[in-house]
Protein backbone atom coordinates (compact mmCIF):
# COMPACT_ATOMS: atom_id res chain seq x y z
CA UNK A 1 0.00 0.00 0.00
CA UNK A 2 1.21 3.45 -0.55
CA UNK A 3 2.51 5.84 2.22
CA UNK A 4 1.75 8.93 2.13
CA UNK A 5 5.75 9.77 2.22
CA UNK A 6 6.24 7.81 -0.31
CA UNK A 7 3.68 9.49 -3.19
CA UNK A 8 5.44 12.75 -1.88
CA UNK A 9 8.90 11.41 -2.55
CA UNK A 10 7.70 10.34 -6.34
CA UNK A 11 6.29 13.96 -6.55
CA UNK A 12 9.38 15.79 -5.55
CA UNK A 13 10.59 14.45 -8.70
CA UNK A 14 9.61 16.46 -12.00
CA UNK A 15 6.81 14.31 -13.56
CA UNK A 16 4.40 15.55 -16.27
CA UNK A 17 1.31 14.18 -14.48
CA UNK A 18 1.90 15.49 -11.52
CA UNK A 19 2.55 18.93 -13.26
CA UNK A 20 -0.81 18.61 -14.83
CA UNK A 21 -2.88 16.86 -12.17
CA UNK A 22 -6.09 17.93 -10.42
CA UNK A 23 -5.93 19.91 -7.19
CA UNK A 24 -8.55 19.76 -4.69
CA UNK A 25 -8.61 21.16 -1.19
CA UNK A 26 -10.86 19.61 1.34
CA UNK A 27 -10.89 21.44 4.81
CA UNK A 28 -13.09 20.39 8.12
CA UNK A 29 -16.81 22.18 7.48
CA UNK A 30 -16.68 23.51 10.79
CA UNK A 31 -13.54 25.71 10.44
CA UNK A 32 -14.20 29.52 11.08
CA UNK A 33 -12.76 31.68 8.22
CA UNK A 34 -9.50 32.53 9.52
CA UNK A 35 -8.42 29.13 10.12
CA UNK A 36 -9.65 27.97 7.34
CA UNK A 37 -7.70 30.21 5.07
CA UNK A 38 -4.76 29.36 7.27
CA UNK A 39 -5.41 25.67 6.38
CA UNK A 40 -5.83 26.57 2.80
CA UNK A 41 -2.36 28.42 2.31
CA UNK A 42 -0.42 25.79 4.53
CA UNK A 43 -1.26 23.01 1.87
CA UNK A 44 -0.95 25.27 -1.34
CA UNK A 45 2.32 26.37 -0.16
CA UNK A 46 3.24 22.70 0.60
CA UNK A 47 1.90 21.26 -2.79
CA UNK A 48 3.89 24.34 -4.21
CA UNK A 49 7.13 23.11 -2.77
CA UNK A 50 7.05 19.73 -3.39
CA UNK A 51 5.85 19.34 -6.99
CA UNK A 52 7.51 21.06 -9.55
CA UNK A 53 5.44 22.89 -12.02
CA UNK A 54 2.05 23.80 -10.49
CA UNK A 55 2.89 27.09 -10.77
CA UNK A 56 2.57 29.08 -14.18
CA UNK A 57 5.11 31.65 -15.74
CA UNK A 58 5.92 34.57 -14.54
CA UNK A 59 3.67 37.81 -16.10
CA UNK A 60 3.96 41.43 -16.70
CA UNK A 61 0.80 43.71 -16.54
CA UNK A 62 0.58 46.49 -19.05
CA UNK A 63 2.93 48.73 -17.73
CA UNK A 64 5.61 46.18 -17.41
CA UNK A 65 5.40 45.69 -13.84
CA UNK A 66 6.67 41.90 -13.37
CA UNK A 67 4.36 39.50 -11.20
CA UNK A 68 5.21 36.07 -9.59
CA UNK A 69 3.79 32.45 -11.41
CA UNK A 70 0.53 31.83 -9.68
CA UNK A 71 -1.10 28.14 -9.56
CA UNK A 72 -1.71 27.61 -13.16
CA UNK A 73 -5.12 25.31 -12.71
CA UNK A 74 -7.97 25.42 -10.75
CA UNK A 75 -7.76 24.71 -6.80
CA UNK A 76 -11.35 24.16 -5.73
CA UNK A 77 -12.01 24.40 -1.76
CA UNK A 78 -14.13 21.91 -0.96
CA UNK A 79 -15.84 20.93 2.62
CA UNK A 80 -16.56 17.80 4.16
CA UNK A 81 -17.54 16.88 8.15
CA UNK A 82 -13.81 16.92 10.04
CA UNK A 83 -14.85 13.23 10.97
CA UNK A 84 -14.56 11.84 7.02
CA UNK A 85 -11.22 13.83 6.46
CA UNK A 86 -9.67 10.54 8.01
CA UNK A 87 -11.28 8.31 5.71
CA UNK A 88 -11.31 9.86 2.49
CA UNK A 89 -7.12 10.38 3.19
CA UNK A 90 -6.83 6.72 3.39
CA UNK A 91 -8.53 6.23 0.16
CA UNK A 92 -7.11 8.49 -1.72
CA UNK A 93 -3.70 7.27 -0.26
CA UNK A 94 -5.26 3.89 -1.75
CA UNK A 95 -6.07 5.68 -5.38
CA UNK A 96 -1.96 6.21 -5.18
CA UNK A 97 -2.34 9.96 -5.55
CA UNK A 98 -0.95 12.92 -4.08
CA UNK A 99 -2.08 13.19 -0.54
CA UNK A 100 -0.92 16.18 1.87
CA UNK A 101 -2.64 15.78 5.20
CA UNK A 102 -2.95 19.07 7.68
CA UNK A 103 -3.48 17.11 10.77
CA UNK A 104 -4.77 19.41 13.61
CA UNK A 105 -2.59 19.68 15.90
CA UNK A 106 -1.07 22.17 13.30
CA UNK A 107 -2.82 24.97 14.43
CA UNK A 108 -2.42 24.11 18.24
CA UNK A 109 0.95 25.38 18.03
CA UNK A 110 3.34 27.91 16.62
CA UNK A 111 6.25 25.64 17.17
CA UNK A 112 7.14 23.00 14.79
CA UNK A 113 8.70 20.72 16.29
CA UNK A 114 6.24 20.62 19.02
CA UNK A 115 4.00 20.28 16.06
CA UNK A 116 5.98 17.32 14.81
CA UNK A 117 6.42 15.94 18.50
CA UNK A 118 2.90 15.77 18.96
CA UNK A 119 1.75 14.26 15.92
CA UNK A 120 4.70 11.39 16.50
CA UNK A 121 2.99 10.85 19.28
CA UNK A 122 -0.39 9.82 18.26
CA UNK A 123 -0.88 6.54 16.02
CA UNK A 124 -2.13 7.08 12.84
CA UNK A 125 -5.65 5.90 13.72
CA UNK A 126 -6.52 8.68 15.53
CA UNK A 127 -4.89 11.77 14.17
CA UNK A 128 -7.53 14.17 13.34
CA UNK A 129 -7.16 16.52 10.34
CA UNK A 130 -8.33 20.33 9.67
CA UNK A 131 -7.94 19.78 5.66
CA UNK A 132 -5.93 17.61 3.08
CA UNK A 133 -4.86 18.11 -0.49
CA UNK A 134 -5.48 15.77 -2.60
CA UNK A 135 -3.35 15.62 -6.42
CA UNK A 136 -4.08 13.26 -8.97
CA UNK A 137 -5.47 12.18 -12.47
CA UNK A 138 -8.79 14.08 -12.50
CA UNK A 139 -11.01 10.94 -12.64
CA UNK A 140 -9.38 10.01 -9.61
CA UNK A 141 -9.42 12.83 -8.00
CA UNK A 142 -13.27 13.72 -9.00
CA UNK A 143 -14.44 10.22 -7.86
CA UNK A 144 -13.06 11.02 -4.42
CA UNK A 145 -14.48 14.23 -3.96
CA UNK A 146 -17.08 15.05 -6.54
CA UNK A 147 -19.86 14.22 -4.00
CA UNK A 148 -18.75 17.44 -1.98
CA UNK A 149 -19.54 20.93 -1.73
CA UNK A 150 -17.54 24.02 -2.55
CA UNK A 151 -16.02 25.88 1.06
CA UNK A 152 -18.60 28.96 0.93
Amino acid sequence: MATEANILDEAAAPRTEAATARCVIVLDETLPPGLAANAAAVLAVTLGARVPGVLGSDFEDADGGRHPGLVDRGLPILKAPAGDLAGLRARALAAEIIVIGFPRFGQATTDYEAFRERVSQTPAAELAYLGLLLSGPKKTVDKLTGSLPLLR
